[in-house]
């Protein structure tokens, strides 16, 4: 492994660990067995390092654990159609966050949520990710087909990704209350009858 990947490697242990703010550049060297000007020869920047190892943390590991993959089970091969594809994944969501690994990534992101007031450039660096992480939620849940427009597909990938912010955050700290596949898929369809246009 070379000190690029060390480095990322070091930051990914460090954000789960001490999380985005307490994370110093010196923490990633030391765990990364390099030196501090690796650093800045490689990113630039511990935040542009820090904002890379985020992005690997969440396509990498958590959406491998949540699609299928790391002893999961692959949710685009569960027998149905759309409405189990959905279901399963939720389930897998809710089921990731007894993984204390995953569950460390996720107090971070919110904690980077959290951090946006007063980091404007983390900001408008984690939404570049954005567009890329709503298409892959629109397809992770079964939620469009595979040549949806585009436009369709980010608006769904929307929905689902504040729908995965509320249910994680529920699961989180209230899990008790958290819904499940079924009781979200449930609602989301008496919902639609809801709103759906008059006639």
């Amino acid at each position: 492994m070379g000190n690029r990947e060390a480095l990322v490697e070091g930051a990914k242990a460090c954000l789960l660990e001490k999380g985005y703010s307490r994370t110093t550049a010196r923490d990633i060297a030391t765990a990364a067995g390099v030196s501090l000007a690796a650093i800045g020869y490689h990113f630039g920047s511990k935040e542009t390092l820090l904002n890379e190892a985020l992005r690997a943390l969440l396509t990498d590991e958590w959406a491998t654990a949540v699609s299928g993959g790391e002893g999961s089970a692959d949710v685009r091969a569960v027998p149905g159609g759309p409405h189990e594809q959905f279901v399963a994944t939720w389930r897998q969501v809710i089921d990731s966050l007894s993984n204390p690994r995953l569950r460390a990534l996720w107090a971070t992101q919110f904690e980077v949520l959290s951090l946006g007031a007063s980091m404007p450039e983390l900001v408008s660096e984690l939404t570049k990710m954005q567009g890329e992480a709503r298409e892959g939620l629109a397809h992770m849940f079964g939620g469009v087909d595979p040549d949806a427009d585009p436009e369709e597909v980010q608006a769904i990938g929307s929905l689902l990704q504040a729908m995965l912010l509320g249910v994680v955050a529920q699961s989180m700290f209230d899990p008790d209350s958290a819904p499940t596949g079924d009781q979200l898929a449930q609602s989301l369809r008496t919902l639609a009858d809801r709103i759906s246009p008059s006639a």
